[in-house]
């Protein structure tokens, strides 16, 4: 007779035996560790992946250096697990996308791990890197996307110029609406050598819509400046450098729906531009003209025409209009030897816009005739070069006659000689102006006291007035300092629209924003619900809102905040997000404080 028994129980034994067999056997496997290339031949413009893959876990994964390529992604790590008819099987693997930097034959090195204490080292392999190629077989990563879809421009208003001639450069970062910037930070800013220049403050960065190469794009910009060449010929103006953080749709979403993004920093540069300076022509260059190009006026006037000798008038040699306003040197004025002249004050009053500089340059001399007669101040003439007309003009003053009505006359000649061009310096003596009493030495003729004046009386009776005042004040401190519960929800109020307008500060910045709201609301409901930081849940708020008899509407709104906060930490939010959330919070806390 058969004994089932015995062979059910010697199956189970077999079976036991055969599975620990196999464990066993599993577990004794050598440990591997090796590299894997997705390709050993790629072009210029082609992405290599390359796996460290292993069978067993490890520590201290230690890469090669690249040599010959450039990590644009990486390192990610992969790991899988599964049992297949009692059988193990476990691998793991740390994964690059690398870029070749140049042509021609590279050896990736070995990289190292410990597992199980011993370290291990992968083989190393050689890849060739040809010519680009017309179609790249790689899938386009997240740098491939930021290449084609961000460009900084530098737009240069007119690239031949004449010498001194005004220019404007502006710096215009062009972004597809494929993608999105989330920071940028300037690497190399040009110098502008051989040219004056002059920054235009861009006061806040403003996304406007335009085209490039015939696309739709974004742009924003970021610098602008104003140039006036100093040198004739080709003139090279460097470029400005930036490295953009970039955010790459994936196609994929979260846990919560929303979009997947992939970050990768990006250098892009505006390029060199020559600009070809025009010089200024020969032909017809007047005789003082002094560098002056623009379009000016220019006048030569006087404070008075008619004084008395040892009195003082103010000539004024003034340009202004529209050009390098601050790059030439104004014509002197030419006076007679017989008129006293100071040094003159040099007053300037220009502003550079887009267009260039505008405004006006003087110099103001201040003279003072010592004798009685006529002097004329000589026509004053002042050249510049128009570089819209691509002439020079000359503006000449009028002859201006200064007449001195009193004082000793001249020993010296007529005083209606001829203009001198040496000016007589003025030199300061103890009788220069000795017929002016300058210590008079004069006393009032009526002398008032202090003492039982009007002024007397009121200053006396100002602190009795005062008294009143006094009281009521402190009965209102009073009040105030004896309203206990009042002072703390006043507190937590000041303090809950402080982090409210920290969060506003922050708008932009996706984790400081939703750091700040959560604590504003978190501050309200400790003012208004008096409960501690421990108590806080969210059913736990709930249940207290709904003690407070407060809307459910406003509650939900409340949840959806705190909610939305604690999202943040995981999924990106853009800037209409956050600015849809910081309003709806200044909402439901003004809700909340109408029905408490």
């Amino acid at each position: 007779m058969v004994d089932y028994k015995a062979i059910i129980k010697l199956t189970l034994v077999l079976t036991v035996f055969l599975s620990s067999f196999l464990m066993m056997a599993q577990g004794n496997d050598a440990v591997t560790f090796e590299m894997k290339l997705s390709k050993p031949k790629l072009g210029l413009n082609e992405r290599l992946r390359v796996d460290f893959v292993m069978n067993r876990d490890g520590d201290n994964f230690n890469p090669p250096d690249f040599e010959g390529f450039k990590v644009i992604m990486g390192p990610s790590q992969s790991i899988s697990s599964s049992w297949i008819n009692g059988v193990r099987s476990y691998s793991k693997s740390y994964s690059y996308t690398l870029s070749p930097t140049a042509k021609g034959k590279f050896t990736i090195k070995q990289a190292t791990i410990v597992i199980g204490g011993e370290t291990y080292k992968s083989l190393a392999s050689e890849v060739e890197v040809t010519a680009a190629v017309d179609k790249p077989s790689d899938q386009m990563t997240a740098d491939d996307v930021a290449d084609e879809n961000l460009h900084l421009v530098a737009e240069i208003s007119k690239t031949d110029p004449f010498l001194n001639e005004a220019i404007t450069v502006i710096y215009k970062l062009y972004v597809s609406p494929n993608i999105s910037v989330s920071n940028y930070q300037p690497l190399d800013n040009p110098t502008y050598n051989n040219f004056w220049s002059q920054d235009i403050k861009v006061s806040a960065l403003s996304a406007q819509n335009g085209t490039y190469k015939g696309k739709p794009y974004r742009y924003v910009i970021l610098k602008r400046v104003v140039l006036y060449p100093q040198k004739s010929g080709k003139l090279d103006i460097e470029p400005l450098s930036l490295d953009v953080t970039v955010d790459v749709p994936t196609g994929r979403r979260d846990f919560f729906g929303q979009r997947m993004y992939a970050q990768t920093n990006k250098t892009v540069s505006a390029g060199n531009r020559t600009i070809n300076v025009k010089p200024l022509p020969l032909a017809d260059q007047p005789s003082d003209f002094n560098g002056a190009v623009g379009d000016f006026d220019f006048a030569v006037t006087t404070s008075k025409k008619s004084l008395n000798a040892t009195e003082s008038l103010q000539a004024t040699v003034e340009v202004n209009g529209k050009g390098n306003l601050k790059l030439f040197k104004l014509p002197e004025l030419e006076l007679p030897s017989s008129l006293e002249v100071y040094e003159p004050e040099f007053t300037e009053g220009v502003r550079t816009t887009l267009a260039g500089m505008q405004g006006k340059v003087s110099n103001q001399y201040t003279i003072v005739p010592s004798f009685r007669g006529k002097y004329p101040i000589a026509p004053l003439s002042f050249s510049f070069f128009n570089p819209t007309t691509e002439k020079y003009t000359t503006l000449t003053s009028d002859e201006i006659v200064i007449n001195v009505l009193e004082g000793p006359l001249s020993s010296d000649s007529n005083s209606d000689a001829s203009t001198n061009s040496s000016k007589q310096s003025v030199v300061a003596s103890k009788n220069q102006f000795n017929f002016i009493k300058l210590t008079p030495n004069l006393t009032s003729r009526s002398i008032s006291y202090f003492f039982g004046s009007t002024s007397f009386y009121l200053w006396l009776l100002c602190p009795l007035l005062l008294i009143p005042l006094a009281i009521v004040f402190r009965k209102k401190r009073d009040a105030i300092v004896g309203d206990v519960a009042g002072n703390k929800i006043r507190r937590a109020n000041k303090l809950a629209r402080k982090y409210l307008s920290a969060a506003k500060k922050q708008l932009g910045n996706k984790d400081s924003f939703y750091v700040a709201l959560e604590r504003a609301l978190h501050n309200y409901l400790k003012a208004k619900l008096k409960i501690e930081t421990s108590d806080f849940s969210k059913d736990k708020i709930v249940e207290l809102l709904h003690k407070k008899e407060i809307e459910k509407s406003t509650i939900q709104g409340f949840i959806a905040l705190l909610e939305n906060c604690e999202a943040a930490r995981y999924s990106p939010f853009s800037d209409v997000q956050m600015q849809a959330d910081y309003a709806t919070a200044s909402e439901v806390i003004s809700l909340m404080d109408k029905q408490l």
